[in-house]
């Protein structure tokens, strides 16, 4: 409170005490060596990108090839979201439970729910931040890499699409924080889980199949072709690639994906090719995107229900 307010008894308002907790989370999350690192790593390997071509052409003594899209399909892998969700949100909650600071910060004027509110808005900054920074920095080199850039207007949807599959694994986390309040067994299980779909989805795809039961699951989803002109563009459907499809979407918006089933009998006869079993279904690219968002925003929302009942029925010991 100010000097006035102490004076007059009167009560900061409500906009007050909410930036007070999304300043010190902020602050808090900023100093943080491991989001530093997380932000260190995410630059090295946007600049291996643009850096690469080059010493690959002065080695060869080839010309770079022009790629017009490259800032509009960059975007952070699955284990890019995963890494800023983790070092962004893995103790935001458990933490204040470990270190005991949870009871000071409810004895302020500030309810549970405007903490829980406070956490998640300074989450959304950071990352959102961090994203602008990192992908105006490839969007320019890209620019000097790789020649002019096509579609530049759609670089925002591409950074919205990461932001969205970022805070899968943010409303994860947060929901475990509150749950267990515990910040190992929170990293446990959110590692747990994703090397379990990072590595079970593809495997499932070979096996049986683009399966549309994928598309359902946090991650890759199943993996298809559309024909664009005279070129096949692989399409993966499931959350972790919003933004490509969000792109594809708006590019191709009567663009239709074919799902098909690789035939291994013919691989382990000696074929060299991928030969498939035939087409298993088709899907326009406008359901392919906008059911991916539908999936992203439910789980997001039922793991952040989850993480606010958790923190308001969460007993205080002091």
């Amino acid at each position: 409170m100010t000097a006035m307010q102490q004076a007059t008894g009167t009560r900061p308002s409500w906009f007050t005490r909410f930036w007070a907790i999304v300043r010190y989370e902020m602050l808090w999350n900023i100093r943080k060596k491991k989001f530093i690192g997380v932000i260190i790593i995410a630059f090295m390997l946007a600049t291996l990108g643009l850096v690469l071509p080059s010493i690959l052409s002065s080695t060869t003594g080839t010309a770079i090839t022009a790629n017009p899209n490259f800032a509009i399909t960059y975007g952070a892998s699955s284990f890019g979201f995963f890494l800023f969700a983790l070092a962004t949100a893995m103790n935001s909650i458990s933490s204040e439970f470990e270190s005991g600071t949870i009871v000071p910060l409810l004895t302020k004027p500030v309810s549970r729910t405007m903490v829980f509110l406070g956490k998640l808005f300074a989450a959304f900054v950071i990352i959102l931040i961090s994203y602008v920074i990192l992908f105006t920095y490839t969007t320019v080199g890209s620019i000097f890499v790789y020649g002019p850039q096509n579609n530049l207007q759609l670089v925002p949807l591409v950074l919205l699409g990461n932001l969205i599959s970022t805070f899968i694994w943010v409303s994860l986390l947060l929901a475990m924080g509150s749950l267990t309040k515990n910040t190992i067994i929170t990293v446990l299980v959110a590692v747990g889980l994703f090397l379990a779909l990072f590595l079970a989805i593809p495997i499932v795809s070979v096996f049986a199949g683009p399966s549309p039961s994928l598309n359902y699951l946090p991650g890759s989803g199943a993996d298809g072709s559309m024909l664009v002109g005279n070129t096949t563009m692989t399409i993966n459907t499931g959350t972790d690639n919003i933004c490509v499809n969000l792109v594809n979407y708006v590019l191709y918006p009567s663009g239709n994906v074919t799902f098909s089933k690789i035939n291994l009998q013919a691989i382990q006869a000696g074929q060299t090719t991928l030969p498939t079993t035939g087409v298993l279904y088709t899907e326009p690219i406008s359901l392919i995107a906008l059911r991916a968002l539908g999936v992203a925003f439910a789980y997001i929302f039922v793991f952040l229900f989850i993480a606010w009942i958790a923190l308001k029925r969460s007993q205080i010991l002091e």
